[in-house]
Protein backbone atom coordinates (compact mmCIF):
# COMPACT_ATOMS: atom_id res chain seq x y z
CA UNK A 1 0.00 0.00 0.00
CA UNK A 2 1.31 2.96 -0.98
CA UNK A 3 -1.26 5.54 0.98
CA UNK A 4 -2.59 5.80 4.40
CA UNK A 5 -5.16 4.41 5.52
CA UNK A 6 -6.49 8.04 6.12
CA UNK A 7 -5.54 8.69 2.19
CA UNK A 8 -7.19 5.16 1.23
CA UNK A 9 -10.21 6.00 2.94
CA UNK A 10 -10.79 9.75 1.71
CA UNK A 11 -10.08 8.38 -2.27
CA UNK A 12 -12.29 5.74 -2.35
CA UNK A 13 -15.42 7.87 0.14
CA UNK A 14 -15.03 10.18 -2.79
CA UNK A 15 -14.93 7.77 -5.80
CA UNK A 16 -11.70 8.80 -6.54
CA UNK A 17 -10.50 5.24 -6.47
CA UNK A 18 -12.80 2.12 -6.21
CA UNK A 19 -12.47 -0.67 -3.07
CA UNK A 20 -12.12 -3.12 -5.79
CA UNK A 21 -8.82 -1.73 -7.28
CA UNK A 22 -7.88 -1.09 -3.39
CA UNK A 23 -8.48 -4.43 -2.69
CA UNK A 24 -7.03 -6.40 -6.30
CA UNK A 25 -3.38 -4.10 -5.36
CA UNK A 26 -3.21 -4.83 -2.00
CA UNK A 27 -3.90 -8.43 -2.69
CA UNK A 28 -1.55 -8.83 -5.55
CA UNK A 29 1.40 -7.02 -3.20
CA UNK A 30 0.89 -9.78 -0.64
CA UNK A 31 1.19 -12.43 -3.35
CA UNK A 32 4.61 -10.81 -5.09
CA UNK A 33 5.73 -9.84 -1.85
CA UNK A 34 5.29 -11.62 1.31
CA UNK A 35 7.53 -14.19 0.18
CA UNK A 36 10.23 -12.14 1.42
CA UNK A 37 8.69 -11.35 5.13
CA UNK A 38 7.02 -14.07 5.54
CA UNK A 39 3.92 -12.17 7.23
CA UNK A 40 0.20 -13.30 6.06
CA UNK A 41 -0.48 -16.80 6.62
CA UNK A 42 -4.12 -17.12 4.61
CA UNK A 43 -5.55 -14.66 2.04
CA UNK A 44 -9.07 -13.70 2.45
CA UNK A 45 -9.29 -13.15 -1.00
CA UNK A 46 -13.34 -14.05 -2.20
CA UNK A 47 -14.26 -12.13 0.89
CA UNK A 48 -12.13 -9.29 0.66
CA UNK A 49 -13.31 -8.99 -3.00
CA UNK A 50 -16.97 -9.30 -2.28
CA UNK A 51 -16.92 -6.74 0.40
CA UNK A 52 -15.46 -4.40 -1.56
CA UNK A 53 -17.71 -4.57 -4.64
CA UNK A 54 -20.55 -4.21 -2.12
CA UNK A 55 -18.64 -1.30 -0.94
CA UNK A 56 -18.73 0.36 -4.35
CA UNK A 57 -22.10 -0.46 -5.42
CA UNK A 58 -23.23 1.65 -1.94
CA UNK A 59 -20.91 4.72 -2.81
CA UNK A 60 -22.50 4.25 -6.10
CA UNK A 61 -25.43 4.67 -4.58
CA UNK A 62 -24.55 7.93 -2.63
CA UNK A 63 -25.40 5.97 0.53
CA UNK A 64 -23.09 6.99 3.55
CA UNK A 65 -20.20 4.88 4.59
CA UNK A 66 -17.79 4.55 7.12
CA UNK A 67 -14.57 6.55 8.18
CA UNK A 68 -12.36 3.35 7.01
CA UNK A 69 -14.17 2.48 3.55
CA UNK A 70 -12.25 0.47 1.50
CA UNK A 71 -8.91 0.25 4.07
CA UNK A 72 -7.65 -3.01 3.78
CA UNK A 73 -6.72 -4.25 6.88
CA UNK A 74 -4.88 -7.68 8.39
CA UNK A 75 -6.04 -9.71 11.36
CA UNK A 76 -2.94 -11.49 13.69
CA UNK A 77 -4.10 -15.35 13.62
CA UNK A 78 -5.86 -15.09 16.93
CA UNK A 79 -8.62 -13.35 15.72
CA UNK A 80 -12.01 -15.02 15.03
CA UNK A 81 -12.67 -14.53 11.12
CA UNK A 82 -16.20 -15.93 10.12
CA UNK A 83 -16.06 -18.82 7.82
CA UNK A 84 -12.40 -19.80 9.11
CA UNK A 85 -11.06 -21.80 11.67
CA UNK A 86 -9.01 -19.86 14.54
CA UNK A 87 -5.17 -21.12 14.50
CA UNK A 88 -3.70 -18.83 17.11
CA UNK A 89 -0.36 -19.70 15.27
CA UNK A 90 -1.13 -22.86 15.84
CA UNK A 91 -2.03 -26.49 14.04
CA UNK A 92 -3.23 -28.00 17.13
CA UNK A 93 -6.72 -26.13 16.35
CA UNK A 94 -7.38 -26.87 13.39
CA UNK A 95 -10.01 -29.66 14.10
CA UNK A 96 -11.97 -26.91 15.73
CA UNK A 97 -14.90 -25.63 13.75
CA UNK A 98 -15.03 -22.58 11.78
CA UNK A 99 -16.12 -19.28 13.51
CA UNK A 100 -19.24 -18.16 13.42
CA UNK A 101 -18.75 -14.86 13.20
CA UNK A 102 -15.47 -12.04 13.89
CA UNK A 103 -14.23 -11.11 15.92
CA UNK A 104 -15.75 -8.11 17.72
CA UNK A 105 -13.23 -5.46 17.29
CA UNK A 106 -13.10 -6.79 13.57
CA UNK A 107 -16.75 -6.36 13.29
CA UNK A 108 -16.70 -2.66 14.41
CA UNK A 109 -13.99 -2.22 12.16
CA UNK A 110 -15.54 -3.45 9.17
CA UNK A 111 -18.97 -1.53 10.27
CA UNK A 112 -16.18 1.61 9.49
CA UNK A 113 -16.21 0.17 5.88
CA UNK A 114 -12.57 -1.21 6.36
CA UNK A 115 -12.38 -4.43 4.90
CA UNK A 116 -10.15 -7.68 5.87
CA UNK A 117 -7.44 -9.11 3.48
CA UNK A 118 -5.33 -11.38 5.47
CA UNK A 119 -4.34 -13.38 8.64
CA UNK A 120 -1.37 -12.81 10.09
CA UNK A 121 1.86 -15.35 11.45
CA UNK A 122 2.41 -14.50 15.19
CA UNK A 123 3.97 -17.09 18.05
CA UNK A 124 2.08 -20.18 18.88
CA UNK A 125 -0.14 -19.15 21.35
CA UNK A 126 1.32 -15.60 21.53
CA UNK A 127 3.83 -16.88 23.38
CA UNK A 128 7.27 -15.70 22.09
CA UNK A 129 8.40 -12.29 21.18
CA UNK A 130 10.00 -13.22 18.03
CA UNK A 131 7.65 -14.88 15.73
CA UNK A 132 9.58 -18.01 15.17
CA UNK A 133 6.76 -20.31 14.55
CA UNK A 134 7.20 -23.86 13.95
CA UNK A 135 4.19 -24.81 11.68
CA UNK A 136 3.62 -21.40 9.35
CA UNK A 137 7.81 -19.75 9.60
CA UNK A 138 9.70 -17.08 10.77
CA UNK A 139 8.66 -13.74 9.96
CA UNK A 140 11.62 -11.47 9.03
CA UNK A 141 11.92 -8.15 9.60
CA UNK A 142 10.79 -5.69 6.53
CA UNK A 143 14.03 -2.91 7.46
CA UNK A 144 16.65 -5.98 7.30
CA UNK A 145 15.13 -9.56 6.37
CA UNK A 146 18.19 -10.79 8.59
CA UNK A 147 16.49 -9.38 11.54
CA UNK A 148 13.20 -10.62 13.50
CA UNK A 149 10.25 -8.53 13.46
CA UNK A 150 9.63 -9.25 17.05
CA UNK A 151 6.51 -11.16 18.35
CA UNK A 152 4.18 -11.94 18.83
CA UNK A 153 2.49 -10.04 16.67
CA UNK A 154 5.51 -9.94 14.10
CA UNK A 155 3.04 -10.88 11.42
CA UNK A 156 1.53 -7.58 11.86
CA UNK A 157 3.75 -5.23 12.52
CA UNK A 158 6.01 -6.80 9.48
CA UNK A 159 3.17 -6.17 7.23
CA UNK A 160 2.80 -2.55 8.24
CA UNK A 161 6.21 -2.01 8.15
CA UNK A 162 6.61 -3.61 4.61
CA UNK A 163 3.98 -1.17 3.03
CA UNK A 164 2.23 -4.02 2.39
CA UNK A 165 -1.24 -2.85 4.58
CA UNK A 166 -1.93 0.61 5.85
CA UNK A 167 -3.30 -1.08 9.62
CA UNK A 168 -3.30 -4.43 11.07
CA UNK A 169 -4.59 -5.98 14.39
CA UNK A 170 -2.53 -7.51 17.41
CA UNK A 171 -2.95 -8.31 20.76
CA UNK A 172 -0.54 -8.09 23.55
CA UNK A 173 0.16 -9.40 27.02
CA UNK A 174 3.58 -8.60 28.09
CA UNK A 175 4.76 -6.54 25.31
CA UNK A 176 3.53 -8.73 21.84
CA UNK A 177 2.08 -5.34 20.35
CA UNK A 178 4.89 -2.68 21.24
CA UNK A 179 7.84 -4.99 20.88
CA UNK A 180 7.56 -5.76 17.02
CA UNK A 181 6.04 -2.06 16.53
CA UNK A 182 9.28 -0.77 18.01
CA UNK A 183 11.69 -3.24 16.16
CA UNK A 184 9.71 -2.90 12.86
CA UNK A 185 9.74 0.76 13.04
CA UNK A 186 5.52 1.66 13.45
CA UNK A 187 2.96 2.72 15.88
CA UNK A 188 1.49 0.24 18.05
CA UNK A 189 -1.11 0.55 21.01
CA UNK A 190 -1.98 -1.20 23.97
CA UNK A 191 -4.95 -0.22 24.78
CA UNK A 192 -6.14 0.19 28.84
CA UNK A 193 -7.04 -3.16 29.87
CA UNK A 194 -10.73 -4.18 29.64
CA UNK A 195 -11.74 -1.40 27.29
CA UNK A 196 -11.76 -3.08 24.08
CA UNK A 197 -13.41 -6.52 24.05
CA UNK A 198 -11.44 -10.25 23.75
CA UNK A 199 -14.79 -11.64 22.65
CA UNK A 200 -13.68 -13.83 19.37
CA UNK A 201 -10.11 -13.41 20.81
CA UNK A 202 -7.95 -16.40 21.32
CA UNK A 203 -6.84 -16.21 25.00
CA UNK A 204 -3.42 -16.58 26.41
CA UNK A 205 -3.36 -14.94 29.86
CA UNK A 206 -7.20 -14.12 30.44
CA UNK A 207 -5.80 -11.49 33.55
CA UNK A 208 -2.82 -9.84 31.18
CA UNK A 209 -4.49 -9.72 27.76
CA UNK A 210 -5.19 -6.55 25.54
CA UNK A 211 -5.97 -6.50 21.93
CA UNK A 212 -4.42 -3.20 19.65
CA UNK A 213 -3.64 -1.86 16.43
CA UNK A 214 -0.69 -1.37 14.64
CA UNK A 215 -0.51 1.33 11.80
CA UNK A 216 2.34 3.25 9.90
CA UNK A 217 1.51 6.81 10.89
CA UNK A 218 -0.08 7.90 14.04
CA UNK A 219 -3.26 9.36 12.58
CA UNK A 220 -3.86 6.08 11.35
CA UNK A 221 -3.67 4.61 14.06
CA UNK A 222 -5.96 6.79 15.94
CA UNK A 223 -8.46 6.68 13.53
CA UNK A 224 -8.29 2.76 13.67
CA UNK A 225 -8.34 2.25 17.38
CA UNK A 226 -11.07 5.21 17.53
CA UNK A 227 -13.21 2.36 15.30
CA UNK A 228 -12.51 -0.31 17.29
CA UNK A 229 -13.58 1.76 20.17
CA UNK A 230 -16.63 2.85 18.92
CA UNK A 231 -16.77 6.98 19.62
CA UNK A 232 -14.10 9.76 18.74
CA UNK A 233 -11.53 10.71 21.43
CA UNK A 234 -11.60 13.79 23.48
CA UNK A 235 -9.00 16.28 22.06
CA UNK A 236 -6.26 17.74 24.48
CA UNK A 237 -6.47 21.38 23.87
CA UNK A 238 -2.81 22.29 25.46
CA UNK A 239 -0.40 19.33 24.43
CA UNK A 240 2.26 21.20 25.64
CA UNK A 241 0.87 21.71 29.55
CA UNK A 242 1.08 18.18 30.30
CA UNK A 243 3.50 17.07 32.75
CA UNK A 244 5.90 14.31 31.17
CA UNK A 245 8.25 12.68 33.31
CA UNK A 246 11.41 9.43 32.33
CA UNK A 247 10.88 6.06 34.24
CA UNK A 248 14.55 5.98 35.42
CA UNK A 249 16.16 3.23 37.26
CA UNK A 250 15.66 -0.54 35.75
CA UNK A 251 14.41 1.73 32.16
CA UNK A 252 17.81 3.15 32.38
CA UNK A 253 19.86 -0.10 32.32
CA UNK A 254 20.90 -1.88 29.31
CA UNK A 255 19.32 0.77 27.05
CA UNK A 256 20.87 1.62 24.00
CA UNK A 257 21.98 5.03 24.05
CA UNK A 258 20.19 6.69 20.97
CA UNK A 259 17.26 5.42 22.50
CA UNK A 260 17.92 6.98 25.84
CA UNK A 261 18.94 10.23 23.72
CA UNK A 262 15.63 10.12 21.96
CA UNK A 263 13.80 10.33 25.26
CA UNK A 264 15.70 13.35 26.09
CA UNK A 265 15.08 14.83 23.24
CA UNK A 266 11.42 14.49 24.08
CA UNK A 267 11.58 15.80 27.58
CA UNK A 268 13.87 18.86 25.95
CA UNK A 269 10.63 19.53 23.78
CA UNK A 270 8.39 19.68 26.71
CA UNK A 271 11.16 20.97 28.60
CA UNK A 272 10.91 18.64 30.96
CA UNK A 273 13.78 17.03 33.34
CA UNK A 274 11.73 15.28 35.60
CA UNK A 275 12.51 11.45 36.25
CA UNK A 276 10.74 9.20 38.25
CA UNK A 277 11.60 5.84 39.78
CA UNK A 278 9.38 2.11 39.84
CA UNK A 279 9.93 0.13 43.07
CA UNK A 280 10.71 -3.32 42.36
CA UNK A 281 10.44 -4.01 38.85
CA UNK A 282 12.48 -7.00 38.37
CA UNK A 283 10.07 -8.27 40.88
CA UNK A 284 7.03 -6.81 38.53
CA UNK A 285 8.65 -8.66 35.51
CA UNK A 286 8.77 -12.23 37.36
CA UNK A 287 5.28 -11.91 39.03
CA UNK A 288 4.89 -10.97 34.93
CA UNK A 289 6.94 -14.29 34.04
CA UNK A 290 4.81 -16.28 36.83
CA UNK A 291 1.33 -15.68 35.84
CA UNK A 292 1.89 -15.59 32.13
CA UNK A 293 3.04 -19.37 32.43
CA UNK A 294 0.65 -20.78 35.06
CA UNK A 295 -2.54 -19.21 33.37
CA UNK A 296 -1.52 -20.17 29.92
CA UNK A 297 -0.32 -23.57 31.03
CA UNK A 298 -3.56 -24.27 32.13
CA UNK A 299 -5.45 -23.02 29.57
CA UNK A 300 -3.58 -25.80 27.47
CA UNK A 301 -3.44 -28.60 30.04
CA UNK A 302 -5.97 -30.56 28.91
CA UNK A 303 -5.10 -30.38 25.22
CA UNK A 304 -1.58 -30.94 25.78
CA UNK A 305 -2.50 -34.34 28.15
CA UNK A 306 -3.93 -35.60 24.19
CA UNK A 307 -2.12 -34.09 21.81
CA UNK A 308 1.11 -32.92 23.27
CA UNK A 309 3.29 -33.65 20.46
CA UNK A 310 1.53 -31.30 18.00
CA UNK A 311 2.79 -28.40 19.46
CA UNK A 312 6.31 -26.52 18.81
CA UNK A 313 8.41 -28.13 21.24
CA UNK A 314 9.55 -24.89 22.85
CA UNK A 315 6.02 -23.72 23.27
CA UNK A 316 5.29 -26.87 24.59
CA UNK A 317 7.75 -27.29 27.48
CA UNK A 318 7.05 -24.08 28.52
CA UNK A 319 3.19 -24.52 28.94
CA UNK A 320 4.05 -27.49 30.73
CA UNK A 321 6.27 -26.36 32.86
CA UNK A 322 4.00 -23.28 33.43
CA UNK A 323 1.37 -25.66 34.59
CA UNK A 324 3.14 -27.09 37.08
CA UNK A 325 3.68 -24.25 39.14
CA UNK A 326 2.94 -24.46 42.86
CA UNK A 327 -0.85 -22.58 43.32
CA UNK A 328 1.27 -20.60 46.39
CA UNK A 329 3.67 -18.83 44.01
CA UNK A 330 0.83 -17.56 41.71
CA UNK A 331 -1.47 -16.69 44.53
CA UNK A 332 2.19 -14.28 45.16
CA UNK A 333 2.27 -13.08 42.10
CA UNK A 334 -0.90 -11.40 41.80
CA UNK A 335 -0.85 -10.34 45.22
CA UNK A 336 2.22 -8.17 44.48
CA UNK A 337 1.30 -7.41 40.76
CA UNK A 338 -1.57 -5.43 43.28
CA UNK A 339 0.76 -3.84 45.05
CA UNK A 340 2.80 -2.47 41.96
CA UNK A 341 -0.33 -1.70 39.94
CA UNK A 342 -1.27 0.54 42.95
CA UNK A 343 2.21 2.29 42.64
CA UNK A 344 2.25 2.50 38.87
CA UNK A 345 -1.57 4.29 38.79
CA UNK A 346 -0.19 6.75 41.77
CA UNK A 347 2.77 7.96 39.85
CA UNK A 348 0.25 9.73 37.53
CA UNK A 349 -0.68 12.09 40.58
CA UNK A 350 2.59 13.33 40.20
CA UNK A 351 2.77 12.98 36.05
CA UNK A 352 0.22 12.57 33.03
CA UNK A 353 2.98 10.70 30.47
CA UNK A 354 6.09 8.61 31.40
CA UNK A 355 8.28 7.42 28.82
CA UNK A 356 10.36 4.41 28.85
CA UNK A 357 12.31 2.19 26.18
CA UNK A 358 10.30 -0.72 24.23
CA UNK A 359 13.53 -2.61 23.41
CA UNK A 360 16.62 -2.63 24.65
CA UNK A 361 17.81 -1.66 20.77
CA UNK A 362 17.05 -2.67 17.44
CA UNK A 363 15.90 -6.34 16.13
CA UNK A 364 18.59 -8.82 16.78
CA UNK A 365 19.54 -10.62 13.84
CA UNK A 366 18.01 -14.07 13.55
CA UNK A 367 21.19 -16.26 13.93
CA UNK A 368 21.95 -14.14 17.46
CA UNK A 369 20.74 -15.90 20.21
CA UNK A 370 21.89 -13.86 23.13
CA UNK A 371 22.18 -10.20 23.90
CA UNK A 372 23.54 -8.88 27.02
CA UNK A 373 21.90 -7.63 31.02
CA UNK A 374 23.00 -6.43 33.36
CA UNK A 375 26.42 -7.33 32.19
CA UNK A 376 25.44 -11.20 31.37
CA UNK A 377 24.84 -13.36 28.44
CA UNK A 378 20.94 -13.87 28.71
CA UNK A 379 18.09 -15.04 25.66
CA UNK A 380 17.47 -12.42 23.35
CA UNK A 381 14.25 -13.83 22.41
CA UNK A 382 13.27 -14.19 26.16
CA UNK A 383 14.59 -10.62 27.24
CA UNK A 384 12.89 -8.77 24.35
CA UNK A 385 10.04 -7.56 27.00
CA UNK A 386 12.51 -6.79 29.30
CA UNK A 387 10.64 -3.50 29.44
CA UNK A 388 7.19 -4.09 28.70
CA UNK A 389 6.44 -7.08 30.66
CA UNK A 390 6.56 -5.22 33.99
CA UNK A 391 4.32 -2.53 32.49
CA UNK A 392 1.46 -4.81 31.37
CA UNK A 393 0.78 -5.22 35.43
CA UNK A 394 -0.38 -2.19 35.85
CA UNK A 395 -3.26 -2.22 33.05
CA UNK A 396 -2.55 1.14 31.67
CA UNK A 397 -2.39 2.35 27.80
CA UNK A 398 0.90 2.48 26.33
CA UNK A 399 2.03 3.67 22.80
CA UNK A 400 4.83 2.16 20.82
CA UNK A 401 6.09 5.26 18.70
CA UNK A 402 9.31 5.07 16.79
CA UNK A 403 11.82 6.93 16.58
CA UNK A 404 13.01 8.85 13.49
CA UNK A 405 15.80 7.32 11.70
CA UNK A 406 18.22 9.75 12.69
CA UNK A 407 17.99 8.44 16.40
CA UNK A 408 19.05 5.04 14.90
CA UNK A 409 22.56 6.18 12.86
CA UNK A 410 24.35 3.70 15.50
CA UNK A 411 22.04 1.18 14.86
CA UNK A 412 22.35 0.42 11.39
CA UNK A 413 19.56 2.36 10.83
CA UNK A 414 17.54 -0.16 12.25
CA UNK A 415 14.18 1.16 14.55
CA UNK A 416 13.97 2.13 17.94
CA UNK A 417 10.77 2.50 19.55
CA UNK A 418 9.84 4.22 23.16
CA UNK A 419 7.26 3.57 25.18
CA UNK A 420 4.26 6.18 26.07
CA UNK A 421 2.28 5.48 28.95
CA UNK A 422 -1.10 7.29 30.66
CA UNK A 423 -3.10 6.69 33.48
CA UNK A 424 -5.98 4.11 32.38
CA UNK A 425 -8.71 5.79 30.40
CA UNK A 426 -6.49 8.55 28.28
CA UNK A 427 -5.40 7.28 25.37
CA UNK A 428 -6.33 10.36 24.26
CA UNK A 429 -3.34 12.05 25.80
CA UNK A 430 -1.06 9.71 24.56
CA UNK A 431 -2.29 10.11 20.93
CA UNK A 432 -1.99 13.72 21.11
CA UNK A 433 1.51 13.45 22.57
CA UNK A 434 2.48 11.33 19.62
CA UNK A 435 0.74 14.01 17.48
CA UNK A 436 3.18 16.53 18.67
CA UNK A 437 6.20 14.42 18.50
CA UNK A 438 5.33 13.15 15.00
CA UNK A 439 4.52 16.59 14.02
CA UNK A 440 8.20 17.61 15.53
CA UNK A 441 9.91 15.08 13.99
CA UNK A 442 10.29 13.37 16.98
CA UNK A 443 8.59 10.72 16.14
CA UNK A 444 8.00 8.28 13.38
CA UNK A 445 9.32 6.27 10.95
CA UNK A 446 8.60 5.71 6.71
CA UNK A 447 7.45 2.38 6.04
CA UNK A 448 7.41 1.53 2.56
CA UNK A 449 5.72 3.77 0.14
CA UNK A 450 4.58 6.31 3.43
CA UNK A 451 6.37 9.13 3.94
CA UNK A 452 7.22 10.64 7.67
CA UNK A 453 6.91 11.65 10.40
CA UNK A 454 2.87 12.07 10.07
CA UNK A 455 2.16 15.95 9.73
CA UNK A 456 -1.41 15.79 9.72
Amino acid sequence: MSLTAVAIANTVRFGLRTARDVVETTLEAIGTRNQTYHCVTRLLTERALHMADTLDARIANGDPVGVLAGVPFGVKDLFDMEGLVTTAGSVVLNGNPPATQDAVVVQRLVAAGAIPVATLNMDEFAYGFSTENAHYGTTRNPRNTDCLAGGSSGGSAASVAAGLLPFALGSDTNGSIRVPASLCGVWGLRPTQGLLPLDGAYPFVASLDTVGPFAGTVTDLLRVFEAMNGHALEEIEDVRSLRIARLGGWFLQDVDPAILDGIDRILAFFGSHKEVDLAEVARARASAFLISAAEGGNLHLPRLRKTPMDYDPATRDRLIAGAMLPSAAVVQAHRFRNWFRTGLHELFEQVDVLLAPATPGPAPRIDQATLSVGGKTVSARANLGLFTQPLSLGGMPVLSAPLPPAASASTSGMPLGIQIIAAPGKENVLFAIGKALSHAGLAGYSVLGVPAPDKS
